[in-house]
């Protein structure tokens, strides 16, 4: 306590002399008629930076640490003091080299005044930056470079030396501007490019010496920004053009390729290793399906010397173009014929080999349908692999084999997958693995895979649920051991996840893991203030929504609903049970934009008579479905997307309303469906019961058994936005926007 008030003693006696000789310079320093001006402008920009800090004390408060305030603020007051006063007594320098050197101060104050509070000064090395600022003086005094003092210099320290304009005429300054350059490129190397680009932007701007070493330095780390600034016209694309290296020439031939350069920069490795050749590309780019196989091969190759910690150059961009044209080509094509005969709807498909169909599957997850994963993709699959899937995943050194897995378990096919293992324990294994280290993972992708197999597996195969149940156990036990604070939340989480899926365990997940109920929605979140829940339904002007529309009409006819309406919507509300109001807008024509109107009068009317919903039904077409999420209440605790394909756009529901519980399909939607799903939840509403998932999903498939009914997801087994939702939350890492597993 002694030595604290002593310190404390100190800074103030410091402080005191410091405003002292900051308010009352030596009564003996009179600055000669030329300087005088520019001296004032450096005690101008010291009080500024005293003021900057928003404290009246006197003190330069930059951190937490008063010992770091103690020395910039000595540095901004004493230090700078004592230049001023050093420049203006020496006898050795002329007039203008005085100006020159004040004004050097004076820069180096604006810099940071205009920049410490965004961090682009490094305020805590003011002293170090005013101690070189005086060494440099000396050694531009006696006509020496100041070049070897900036080399040895840290950039934060150089940078507002150089560029204070004091040494503008020293013979080292432009030596200096390329030393900063260098030191800037190697600690910020993704901005390399970026640099080059600004500086030769100034035609005045000498060449820098070593440019080369640094393109060729970024390059090899960023050879996408390579790519671009070749493919550009300008003095940094010309300069790139002529260096002799590997890399940087296929790169360049790629962006100056009179065709589609991206489609080769996919392939940059084995381009550069000699593996492949741009004639080697130029002869399939053209056909979409063998340009996909060789994308495959060379994926393969990419991965099996990953396995072996060699990284391949541009990994991330193959992988992106392989999922780009896996959709594109394949998948979007036995999506969109649906309704045609597995001859004609699969015929694309016929040529590709079991790797091909596996990638073609596993970068697809929430793309695919369900039909055209189980009847066509998944048999023909196993059927080139000779149905041993043990071999397929060796095949492709296990790569992705957890997404694989968990889309086995949501498409139903996992039993069979498992099954075709000639070895039992083989299997176990790989579900053992599957739940296994998933705190090494580079980021959750893999943590929300395991969560969103987990509600399948439950339902259809227990002994196994069971097994990754106890897995999930022994993994936690083992992270807590190691005392890893990821593994922990991650196995935590997934733990009461699990349990929650088992109803007779009553894990309530709000209090375990501070998330809204998974298997639940509370009738008293549904309800407002006065006991009423709030229901609001989307309609679109199509022609086939017109009859959808007085489809619904008709069902809410009867003794326990009473009808008003106006020219623009509908609405009901509950004379008998408990009170609930459902609104609707007529399904007005599209054209001259009519459903747009009535849905906007309707949303300011809620608005305006503070009425809030908590249930949103969007009835229409797949490119509607953005409408309405865009207009939905944030307020909405179950949201159910009656469109084909609504399950894509889970991450844009919950990023309007991040509690909600949502129903939607991955392939077609269908009004044999929607209509009893509706009617089943306002009749549980206008009876005040909860909405309990797991039985409410099996009455609802027995009011709407048709095949597409298991294209349905709900709300359970969408873990994986609930496992990231609860892992932010563990992590301290609240106030992030939700996400959702395959989400971009």
């Amino acid at each position: 306590m002694i030595a604290i008030k002593q310190y404390t003693l100190f800074i103030s006696l410091f402080l005191f002399t410091a405003a002292v000789s900051f308010a009352q310079r030596d009564p003996l320093l009179k600055p000669e008629r030329g300087t005088v001006l520019f001296q004032e402008y450096v005690d101008k920009e010291q009080q500024r930076a005293l003021k900057s800090d928003g404290k009246e004390d006197k003190l330069f408060t930059v951190s937490d640490n008063e010992e770091i305030n103690f020395f910039v603020t000595n540095a901004l007051i004493k230090k700078v003091n004592q230049l001023q006063y050093k420049i203006e007594k020496d006898s050795t320098i002329g007039g203008q080299a005085k100006v020159r050197y004040v004004r050097g101060l004076e820069y180096i104050l604006k810099d940071l005044n205009a920049n410490w509070r965004s961090k682009r000064f490094a305020v805590t090395s003011l002293p170090a930056i005013l101690n070189a600022y005086d060494v440099c003086m000396e050694q531009d005094k006696k006509g020496l470079t100041i070049e070897n003092i900036i080399n040895n210099l840290q950039y934060d320290v150089g940078r507002p030396v150089v560029y204070s304009k004091a040494f503008d005429n020293n013979a080292g300054y432009i030596s200096s501007r390329n030393i900063l350059i260098r030191k800037y490129c190697i600690l910020y190397p993704d901005q390399t490019f970026l640099m080059l680009k600004q500086h030769y932007s100034f035609k005045e701007n000498p060449d820098i010496p070593f440019v080369d070493s640094l393109i060729i330095m970024a390059g090899y780390l960023y050879p996408r920004q390579l790519y671009d600034y070749a493919s550009a016209s300008n003095k940094l694309s010309a300069i790139i053009k002529k260096i002799d290296d590997p890399l940087i020439q296929a790169v360049l031939k790629m962006a100056t390729s009179s065709g589609n350069g991206q489609l080769y920069f996919p392939f940059l490795d084995n381009i550069v290793k000699g593996k492949l050749t741009i004639t080697d590309i130029d002869a399939v780019r053209n056909d979409s399906i063998q340009y996909y196989k060789l994308l495959v091969k060379t994926h393969l190759d990419y991965v099996s010397r990953a396995v072996n910690k060699d990284t391949a150059r541009g990994f991330a961009d193959l992988e992106q173009m392989l999922e780009k044209k896996a959709a594109e080509v394949f998948v979007n094509t036995i999506n969109g014929l649906h309704e045609a005969p597995d001859g004609v709807r699969f015929r694309i498909i016929q040529s590709l080999n079991a790797q091909e169909l596996y990638y073609l599957a596993v970068l697809t997850d929430g793309i695919i349908y369900t039909s055209s994963y189980v009847r066509g993709v998944y048999p023909l699959m196993m059927s080139r692999m000779g149905n041993r899937g043990d071999s397929l995943l060796k095949s492709v050194w296990f790569d992705k084999y957890r997404k694989f897995i968990k889309m086995a378990a949501g498409y139903n096919t996992l039993s069979n997958f498992l099954a075709s293992f000639p070895n039992k324990e083989n299997a176990n294994d790989l579900m053992r693995a599957f739940v296994g280290n998933l705190e090494k993972s580079e980021g959750l992708e893999d943590g929300v895979d395991v969560a969103d197999s987990y509600a399948s597996i439950e339902e259809t195969m227990k002994p196994l649920s069971d097994d990754m149940l106890a897995n999930v156990r022994l993994n936690h036990r083992r992270n807590i051991s190691q005392n890893n604070k990821k593994g922990i939340e991650v196995y935590n989480i997934l733990e009461k996840l699990f349990l929650s899926a088992d109803s007779t365990k009553n894990i309530d997940l709000t209090k375990e893991l501070g998330i809204p109920p998974v298997y639940t929605v509370p009738y008293s979140s549904l309800a407002n203030d006065s006991g009423r829940v709030i229901m609001q339904v989307f309609f679109y002007g199509e022609k086939s929504d017109m009859g959808i529309f007085n489809d619904f009409v008709s069902m809410y006819k009867n003794a326990n609903w009473k009808m008003t309406a106006n020219d623009k919507w509908v609405s009901f509300h509950s004379i008998k049970g408990r009170p609930v109001s459902i609104y609707a807008n007529r399904a007005l024509p599209q054209e001259g934009g009519e459903d747009e109107k009535a849905q906007k009068e309707l949303c300011e009317y809620l608005v305006k008579n503070k009425i809030y919903p908590t249930v949103t039904i969007h009835r229409g077409h797949s490119y509607t479905a953005p409408y309405t999420i865009a207009q939905m209440a944030a307020s909405s605790k179950i949201v159910f997307l009656g469109s084909c394909g609504g399950y894509h756009l889970i991450h844009d529901v919950l990023a309007k309303a991040p509690d909600a519980h949502i129903i939607a399909s991955k392939q077609i939607g269908r009004t044999v469906i929607n209509r009893p799903f509706f009617r089943i939840l306002t009749e549980k509403a206008r009876n005040g019961n909860n909405i309990d998932w797991i039985p409410f999903w099996k009455e609802f498939k027995r009011e709407a058994n048709v095949p597409e009914f298991d294209d349905y997801i709900p709300p359970y087994k969408n873990l994986g936005a609930i496992f990231i939702k609860a892992y932010k939350i563990a992590m301290g890492e609240t106030g992030s926007e939700p996400v959702v597993a395959g989400s971009k």
